[in-house]
């Protein structure tokens, strides 16, 4: 990651010498070297972590953020300490971490090898001036310690920098310290949890697909205006007149996603004066997490004419980026104990709104770039159909349509602002002569091997909370919000009864091959195969599950690797033949052992092989999951499902891919839960038991924050939301493509009192 935002070292702040040019021995002006790079080590589940932070030197003074002091002011240093005379630093030279190429600098103690750390540079060059820094505060200290008289007593007072990086914080007292936390946020939370999700190459990222989204998406846009160069769309297939609908403002902004995430996050007064004309005046209420806050604004009612006494709000906010360098924001309106109603202001709602910001290709230098800018929102005014239809203009007195000038005042004000070749230095030092504007800053294309990576020590911090908030405002024409969520169902569910007696069952050309050929198809009954949830029979049937064919999933294509192509996917190779809705007390492993299980029935055991997905869930109590997939022919030797069951934890790890899709659901919840496709041995633990004629995967829920934001998000709406799941076998070489479709679920409004307890 090298040093600054835009790959250069700065020094001082805002000063143009490099590190060899200042003066450490002197008293008057302490050399500083500060910027961003990246910390590696091991998580908590012992896996190599990459974390960008942001690293500045003061004479030998060194501290570590997670955000850049000069632009957070109050950020404190996650670790601090001194460079100690018996530094010792050693290039390790270009190593590749979760498939991006960095350049290690390893730190260590040469009175001490257990004391060592280290970190990574985008460049070779980035490294060298790293090691130049750290050793000018290596010269600072031995000067000072020459100058001390009492040597003994100046070593016992100062802790030298501490840079190794390993995952043994106490997840529990974490997770718990957070729910402490949102205790103070009022009217019926809900915890929405997401992770930072960091990446490493656009093309072969490491935890999930760096591409479009893996579902297909069941709006129909459609541009109604275009407001100073920022289209407007509305949702045609969700709209419903009066009642409500989905819109969205998009622009093409010429800075990079990173610094167009800047803008909108900060809450600088002065700087969103120049772009933001509804809620400019914010201040920060309650941070939960490095990744969630809650924010309290007021604005002025001459904005909104029918007002007759000014206004506030509150309002959560969450946010993470892909591992494609895009970023979402998610807004809810919330409440708090420190901000309890204003004597002269009407409380109002901001409606829930998200953005969402994308990267271009660009062809301009690494230190500009192009991005689009999605803001969405939800609309439940009634003269948004006159306005948008130039029949009316009532509508731009209403809060969603300031929102929706969001993003145009921001493409008005990147535009004027930014600087496209501007030198790093350069733009620093204009930046920080004027009040009056926070730091923009750009950075180098996300495609490119410095891109960031997973963040394990941020995500578990990561809580946010959603009110139920009740409104007391008139019920007229120009309604701020409305509590009932937009509607947003789509076109027709397509079922299809997975089970070993349809004779019209099509198989998928992709997984030819994958299954005996020589052998005959067996036929089972299903009714010797019962689960404890129930299949659906029709698509007006609730907590029940059915599995839907491939097509709304998109995989691999045949020409994946030379143009990253993705097609629709075909029937699952395997049948989902039973679904056990468990609830226990401890998350259970070995379901496939157990006598009850239908893996031990006789019928079971006739079947050729069984995929048994143990998903546990946890929650209070804990649930199990437990797919079963079942193959109606033996598996064919040498295949890729052969080697996936029969191969080593490391290579299933590397390969196993879920996909996951919300077709039925409130809107904000399917974009806060997303549609990437994930390699769940990457993201969570994974068991794996391979006995007689099944393999069964115990996915532990609770080991990564990932997950458990994902399962939160859906537990708090599970009885009314449709979710589908599809399960595939990752293709990576060209004899692998294309991909196909391992197993479907479909659950439909599942019922959590529902589960069974799963005996003994």
């Amino acid at each position: 990651m090298g040093t600054s935002e835009g790959g250069g070292g700065s020094s001082g702040s805002g000063g143009d010498s490099g590190p060899e040019e200042k003066n450490v021995g002197s008293s008057r002006s302490k050399f500083e070297h500060s910027g961003w790079v990246y910390h590696l080590g091991t998580n908590s589940i012992k896996r190599e972590s990459c974390n960008r932070r942001f690293l500045h030197i003061k004479g030998k003074y060194v501290m570590m953020y997670k955000r850049d002091p000069h632009e957070h002011s109050g950020t404190k240093p996650i670790r601090r300490g001194v460079v100690g005379h018996t530094l010792k630093l050693e290039e390790l030279g270009c190593r590749k971490v979760n498939d991006g190429d960095l350049y290690v600098l390893k730190f260590s103690n040469r009175l001490d090898e257990e004391k060592k750390g280290e970190i990574g540079c985008a460049t070779a060059d980035e490294t060298r001036k790293w090691m130049e820094a750290l050793e000018q505060a290596k010269k600072q200290a031995e000067l000072e310690l020459s100058q001390t008289s009492n040597t003994r007593n100046k070593l016992s007072k100062e802790n030298e920098i501490d840079l190794e990086r390993q995952g043994h914080r106490n997840r529990v007292k974490r997770y718990a310290s957070g729910l402490k936390r949102l205790i103070s946020i009022k009217r019926g939370e809900s915890l929405v949890r997401r992770s930072l999700s960091l990446s490493g190459s656009n093309k072969n990222v490491e935890f999930c697909d760096a591409d479009a989204a893996d579902v297909i998406e069941g709006h129909e846009w459609k541009c109604v205006r275009t407001l100073r160069g920022v289209r407007i769309f509305e949702d045609a297939s969700i709209y419903k007149g009066n009642k409500g609908v989905l819109v969205k403002a998009v622009g093409i902004m010429d800075v990079s996603s990173d610094s167009a995430f800047e803008v909108i996050l900060s809450l600088h007064r002065h700087q969103r004066y120049e772009w933001d004309a509804l809620t400019s005046d914010l201040e920060l209420v309650d941070s939960i997490s490095a990744n969630s806050d809650v924010v309290y604004g007021s604005y002025d009612p001459r904005h909104i004419n029918r007002w007759k006494c000014r206004r506030d709000f509150i309002f959560s906010r969450q946010w993470f980026r892909d591992q494609d360098g895009a970023y979402t924001i998610l807004h809810f309106p919330a409440a708090h104990k420190k901000k309890p109603p204003r004597s002269g202001y009407r409380r109002t709602k901001v409606s829930p709104s998200t953005w969402e910001i994308k990267n271009l290709s660009t062809n301009v230098p690494s230190n500009g770039g192009r991005c689009l800018v999605t803001h969405m929102l939800e609309v439940h005014s009634k003269s948004w159909s006159k306005w948008k239809n130039n029949q009316s203009s009532k509508f731009e007195k209403t809060i969603p349509y300031a929102l929706l000038n969001q993003a145009s005042g921001l493409k008005a004000y990147l535009d004027t602002k930014y600087v496209p070749n501007a030198k790093p230095d350069e733009e620093r030092k204009h930046e920080s002569s004027s009040s009056s504007s926070s730091t923009i800053v750009s950075q180098n294309d996300v495609s490119s091997p410095n891109s960031e990576y997973e963040e394990d020590e941020i995500a578990d911090q990561f809580y946010d909370a959603i009110s139920a908030y009740s409104s007391d405002d008139d019920d007229d024409d120009d309604s701020d919000y409305d509590d009932a969520p937009l509607d947003t169902k789509g076109s027709s569910i397509m079922l299809q009864t997975a089970s070993f007696s349809n004779p019209n069952r099509v198989p998928d050309p992709c997984a030819d091959g994958e299954l005996d050929p020589l052998s005959s198809p067996i036929t089972v009954d299903p009714i010797q195969l019962p689960g404890s949830m129930s299949e659906g029979k029709s698509e007006s049937d609730t907590n029940c599950w059915t599995s839907p064919n491939g097509k709304g999933f998109m995989i691999r294509g045949k020409t994946y690797l030379q143009n990253n192509a993705k097609v629709a996917g075909g029937n699952p190779l395997l049948r989902l033949i039973a679904v056990d809705w468990f609830k226990v007390e401890n998350p259970v492993g070995k379901v496939a052992l157990h006598p009850k299980c239908l893996v031990q029935s006789d019928a079971g055991k006739k079947l050729p092989f069984v995929l048994v997905m143990n998903l546990q869930v946890p929650a209070k109590p804990n649930y199990s999951l437990v797919l079963y997939f079942a193959a109606d022919r033996p598996i064919a030797k040498d295949s890729l499902l052969e080697r996936f069951i029969n191969g080593t934890n490391t290579f299933r790890d590397s390969r196993f891919k879920l996909i996951p899709s919300i077709v039925d659901g409130y809107w904000m919840v399917k974009r806060a839960v997303g549609s990437k496709a994930c390699l769940l041995g990457k993201a969570v633990t994974c068991n794996y038991l391979r006995q007689d004629n099944f393999l069964e995967i115990d996915v532990d829920v609770g080991s990564s924050s990932v997950a458990r934001s994902v399962v939160g998000i859906v537990l708090g709406y599970v009885t009314s939301i449709v979710v589908d799941l599809a399960i595939l076998i990752e293709g990576k070489e060209q004899a692998e493509l294309p991909e196909y479709i391992l197993g479907t679920v479909r659950l439909n409004r599942v019922r959590l009192e529902s589960a069974v307890p799963l005996e003994s």
